[in-house]
């Protein structure tokens, strides 16, 4: 066929290409001639469309692949799209069409949460505005509204992705689904930009013709209805939230780069599919696709502001194997525009397509060049849907635990009162004579693979004070005081410096606890360890008086959880963690954070007992539970006495930065989430509801009450802690 393709970015390269593979004659044209010469014409770009190209392509009898303008208003106006879809009952987000700023105000104070602000018209992929606070709000609602007719839509929260399907005004097939990058800065910070790079299939836990058959065909159908049949590509923008998916918009054309991700996995002739469209004979057919693309933009300086033109370009734009190149902003050796191109790796799945993208995009460069390094972090986590996705199995490890305790228990004495399952051990030791009857409790652990971070990043002497402060905490939690303490590190090679920071970080921990480091062991083992690979444990000893042994004999239904913040994720859920974020870079600053991404992650392991050292003195804690690896869910019932349940409020106190991200970006339910990391709460403070004021004012820092202890169920078991909204 002869082909004529509108427009002239990376989607209209992109379209070119995937016709151009199946032999066509291809044209890439900024408008429609006078007098064109083709048996089929694809319109790229939105304004295209809006200025009637299709309409004027119907004049003349050619097939157009592409909706009229008329059509075209679900994309040139939002208001128009929202109250079609408000019609139609798709699900979308509560939203107000207004022309006035005082009026948009009003109803998003009377709708009293956050919200989305957006030009009714196009904009470019740049006309919305996503405010923080209510200063922000209202700055973005007259902002807008000083430009035309705005949107103001409820904010919704879940990640997106990109459904667009080809339609022959009768039935709609979709494509496989996309997620893009909006946002100029990695870690998806910054301002937003017509796109930064895309993916696909994106891992999303929908079906593509499920998706289709609640959000566009209700649209194919209304329009087939009305006289005005939709021939072309419908894209709808999709957030996946909690309560499913929600509409957010509707484009009338490809994706701008999510075309350029997703026409190179197509195993069916795209120009034929197109022409199919134009005669309404899609009929049953379904759109194939094989294999997995990673699409990478590069551009120009000052983009998405005041891009700086003019750069020459390094390096051939040619396509390699597994790679391609769609140019853009450029005419081939200098950058012409603020996305100067885009590179699309191609495998079997998203991540060699990734690393064939970013290859391939290595090999180019201009001055000043963007290109974001994470584009795709986000699949990772859209995968992990359990702790044991990122190759840790804490069922496995609770099975682990039940065969060894009858073994372990076989070799206590009358004087070990606590063993395997608890803290930390605990022996009496009536010799003390400064105590009525003395206690040691032990505690040994590991800092886990929190190290291979560390090591990565070249910090070292957190995790020397991560290990100190975990134990110390472990034995806290039985109400004593550290003696000593016993390290252990293990390497597959020795490194003295970094034995020596890890030394280091451990005896200022110490110090500052007021316990001894007396010593302990470093091994190197080659062949155990991978290369440049360590791990560091420990053991400390503690003493406690028996009457001040904690948890107290008088836990109760009725007693109250009082929360004590953590400062990070201590020294749990780091296989999920660095598999969740191995694609973002560790000196990226996501949005809401205070530092890097890796400096959030290697905080140390923070130490309670200057922070609950009064309150314990005091009496009125009946118990305190140390959350560890297993969350809330596990290490509360460490402390339960037959009968009773733990109830715990999640809304009840502020979610830190770190664990909001991975709330928004991995697949765990509820449950997983909160045993698998702490979730801003590590450790928890049991008391009666009348000692309560006191505990909390004797902590010197900000607690919250996060639950209460109940009664079991009759005839269910107990120990069970139960997550509430």
């Amino acid at each position: 066929m002869r082909v004529i393709v509108i427009g002239s970015g990376g989607r209209e390269a992109a379209i070119a290409w995937a016709c151009r593979r199946r032999g066509h004659h291809v044209d890439v044209l900024a408008d429609l001639p006078a007098q064109p010469q083709a048996d089929l014409v694809i319109v790229g770009p939105e304004a295209a469309l809006v200025a009637g190209v299709a309409d004027r392509c119907a004049a003349m009898h050619l097939p157009c692949f592409g909706p009229t303008s008329a059509v075209a208003r679900l994309e040139s106006s939002k208001g128009f799209t929202r109250t079609l879809a408000a019609t139609l009952g798709l699900p979308s987000p509560a939203f107000h069409l207004s022309s006035s700023a005082e009026e948009a105000i009003q109803w998003w104070r009377s709708l009293g949460r956050p919200v989305v602000v957006k030009l009714d018209g196009l904009a470019a992929g740049k006309g919305v505005i996503v405010p923080d606070d209510d200063e922000q709000t209202v700055s973005a609602i007259r902002e807008l509204a000083a430009q035309g007719p705005i949107v103001v839509e409820e904010r919704l929260n879940g990640p997106e992705c990109s459904l667009m399907a080809m339609c022959d005004g009768k039935v709609a097939r979709p494509l496989p689904i996309a997620q893009d990058h909006k946002r100029i800065g990695e870690a998806d910070s910054g301002p937003n930009t017509g796109g930064m790079g895309a993916y696909a299939p994106a891992p999303v836990p929908y079906d593509a013709d499920e998706l289709t058959a609640t959000f566009i065909q209700p649209v194919i159908d209304h329009l087939l209805a009305a006289g005005a049949p939709y021939v072309g590509v419908l894209y709808a923008g999709l957030m996946l939230t909690a309560d499913g998916p929600r509409l957010l918009e509707f484009n009338c054309r490809f994706g701008d780069p999510e075309a350029q991700a997703v026409l190179p996995l197509l195993a069916d002739d795209l120009a034929e599919l197109a022409l199919a469209c134009c005669a309404g004979a899609l009929g049953e057919r379904r759109i194939e696709a094989h294999g997995a693309a990673c699409t990478v933009v590069a551009a120009a300086p000052g983009y998405p502001g005041a891009p700086q033109t003019g750069g020459r370009i390094e390096g051939d734009l040619s396509d390699w194997p597994d790679a391609l190149v769609f140019p853009a902003g450029t005419d081939g050796t200098a950058v012409t525009g603020g996305r100067v191109l885009a590179v699309t790796g191609l495998g079997n799945d998203i991540a060699s397509a990734r690393a064939h993208a970013y290859q391939r995009m290595g090999a180019i460069s201009f001055d000043g060049m963007q290109v974001r390094r994470d584009i795709g972090w986000r699949a990772v986590g859209a995968e992990l849907r359990s702790y044991a996705a990122a190759g840790v199995d804490i069922d496995e490890g609770n099975r682990a635990v039940a065969q060894m305790k009858e073994a372990v228990e076989r070799t206590h004495g009358s004087a070990v009162l606590r063993g395997v399952g608890s803290f930390g051990g605990v022996i009496s030791l009536a010799g003390l004579a400064t105590m009525d009857e003395p206690l040691l409790v032990a505690s040994t652990d590991g800092v886990g693979t929190k190290v291979e971070l560390a090591a990565r990043l070249g910090n070292y002497r957190g995790v020397g004070a991560d290990i100190v402060n975990h134990c110390i905490d472990d034995v806290l939690v039985q109400g004593a005081r550290p003696l000593f303490f016993l390290d252990y590190i293990a390497a597959s090679r020795l490194d003295a410096d970094q034995v020596a920071e890890v030394v280091i970080g451990a005896a200022a921990a110490c110090e500052a606890a007021g316990c001894a480091l007396l010593g302990g062991e470093t091994a190197e083992m080659p062949g155990v360890y991978h290369e440049g690979a360590f791990d560091i444990a420990g053991t400390m000893v503690g003493v406690v008086d028996r009457a001040r042994l904690l948890p107290r004999d008088d836990v109760a239904a009725g007693d109250l959880l009082v929360g004590v913040a953590s400062n990070g994720p201590h020294t749990n859920g780091y296989s999920l963690l660095r598999k969740l974020f191995a694609w973002l870079p560790m000196d990226s600053v996501p949005p809401g954070f205070d530092c890097t991404l890796g400096t959030a992650l290697l905080r140390p392991h923070r130490s309670y007992l200057p922070v609950l050292g009064e309150v314990i003195d005091s009496g009125t804690v009946k118990a305190l539970a140390h959350i560890t690896g297993g969350g809330l869910p596990e290490n509360l019932p460490r402390i339960l006495p037959d009968g009773i349940d733990a109830q715990v409020r999640l809304r009840s106190w502020p979610v830190p930065p770190l664990f909001g991200l991975v709330r928004e970006v991995a697949a765990l339910d509820t449950h997983e989430l909160y045993r698998t990391l702490n979730m801003g709460i590590g450790m928890v403070v049991v008391c009666s509801p009348a000692d309560v004021d006191r505990v909390q004012t004797l902590i010197p820092e900000p607690t919250w009450v996060i639950g209460e202890l109940v009664a079991a169920p009759a005839h269910a078991a107990s120990g069970q802690v139960h997550l509430l909204p």
